[in-house]
This record gives C-alpha cells, sequence and structure tokens, in this order.
C-alpha cells in the first residue's frame, strides 16, 4: 500500500527543482496552498519556475513571496491583481508573463488532466490571444486553438481529506484547485483537517483519490482576504 501522508510542506515539496512547471490552486488569496508556497519561498535556490495559477497572490503573501525572491521565471495567469510587484516585474520585462482568458486557463487545466492534448474556443479570437494559434471556423464562428496544460507538480489546499487523497474542498475555495489536481505529474493536497481513510462520506468528495500522490495537515492558516468590505 503507499503512504501518501508526508509530516509537513517541507516533506511535501521534496523533488521539485528549479526549472519546472508548477500549478498552484487558489482564486485570489481564496483556497491557495499557502503553506507550500511559503515553503518554497524559503528555499530561494529554486529558481527560474514557470507557474501556473489563476494569478500571482498580493506582495506579501501567496505567489508574491515567490516573485520577490525571483524564483519565478513564468507565469501563466489570468489576472495580474492586486500585486505591485507582479506588475513591475512583468512591464520590466524581468517576468515573462502569459495573460489568458480565465476560461481557458480552467479548461487548459482540465483538458490536461483529462488526457485531452488541445481544444477550439472562440475566447481570444480577434485579440492578441490570437496570435500564432490555429483558427478554425464552426456553424459560423471562429475558434483557436488552445494547447492543454500539464504541470509537473500541482499544488493544491482542501478543507478536508483522508489518508488515501481524496479531498473536499470549502465552498468557494474549490475554484481551480480540483480541475488543477488532475493535471500533476505530482500532486501535493495541504489540508487542515486530515482523516482516516472511509471517514469522509464518499458523495461529498470532489477530488478522489487517485490523482493525489502526497498529503499532510497544515495548521494556523491565515487565509488572507485581498480587499475586506464591510457595511458602514
Amino acid at each position: 500500500m503507499i503512504n501518501k501522508v508526508v509530516a509537513n510542506a517541507e516533506e511535501a515539496i521534496e523533488g521539485i527543482e528549479s526549472g519546472m512547471t508548477l500549478m498552484l490552486g487558489g482564486f485570489g488569496l481564496c483556497g491557495i496552498p499557502e503553506k507550500c508556497i511559503a515553503a518554497l519561498a524559503a528555499k530561494p535556490e529554486i529558481k527560474d519556475l514557470t507557474c501556473i495559477s489563476n494569478n500571482a497572490g498580493v506582495d506579501d503573501f501567496g505567489l508574491g513571496f515567490l516573485l520577490k525572491n525571483k524564483q519565478i521565471k513564468k507565469m501563466i495567469s489570468s489576472y495580474v491583481g492586486e500585486n505591485d510587484e507582479f506588475e513591475r516585474q512583468m512591464l520590466s520585462g524581468e517576468l515573462e508573463v502569459e495573460l489568458t482568458p480565465q476560461g481557458t486557463l480552467a479548461e487548459k487545466c482540465r483538458a490536461g488532466g483529462a488526457g485531452i492534448p488541445a481544444f477550439f474556443t472562440p475566447a481570444g479570437y480577434g485579440t492578441e490571444i490570437a496570435e500564432g494559434k490555429e483558427v478554425r471556423e464552426y456553424n459560423g464562428k471562429k475558434y483557436i486553438l488552445e494547447e492543454s496544460f500539464v504541470s509537473d507538480f500541482s499544488i493544491v489546499k482542501a478543507w478536508k481529506g483522508d489518508t488515501k487523497g481524496n479531498l473536499i474542498f470549502k465552498a468557494t475555495a474549490r475554484n481551480f484547485n480540483p480541475i488543477m489536481a488532475m493535471a500533476g505529474t505530482i500532486t501535493i493536497a495541504e489540508v487542515e483537517e486530515l482523516v482516516e481513510a472511509g471517514e469522509l462520506d464518499p458523495n461529498e468528495i470532489h477530488t478522489p483519490g487517485i490523482f493525489v500522490h502526497r498529503i499532510f495537515e497544515g495548521k494556523n492558516y491565515e487565509k488572507r482576504i485581498e480587499q475586506r468590505t464591510v457595511r458602514g
């Protein structure tokens, strides 16, 4: 029987090397694998990473740590967001950025996990997104060919998981996590609560354990909010 449980984030990220491609779940700061990101930031010798994520966190949290350390060579994302350092590096040419429509980004990850190498989508036709890509017409509408994504490591964060790697995500923290979990050569899951196999309701599981290779229980999650808005 394969033991998927590791002690902590430091053990979970073993094998990640410079030049690799990583997928990282989350949307804004919601559902990001903050413990694994912090562990990577503590290893500045790991450089030239290509990171696939909806956005790059904020200046002082999430992927912002890796940007500050100059560990990321290329960001593939749909949103610059609240990260001034991301914007600065992109405009200065220090960071290679591939901006992708959000739905296309999600489908590129989902298709990669499903073993589909490419697909046609109307999103981006007639814009810079379509430059250099094959175009076909279906039912009078133009579509561009997008190649799917797979990664060396996919790093996701779930609410609950079991020792077999089965995962349950909570509310909007689900976002990109399930589809990215499917598309990693090695998938790491950090969870708020780790239970024994059989304790999770099979009808509630979002990601089957077959997709998860390493899992650990994180402690003291910050769960920061980018823009807190309250009633006056």
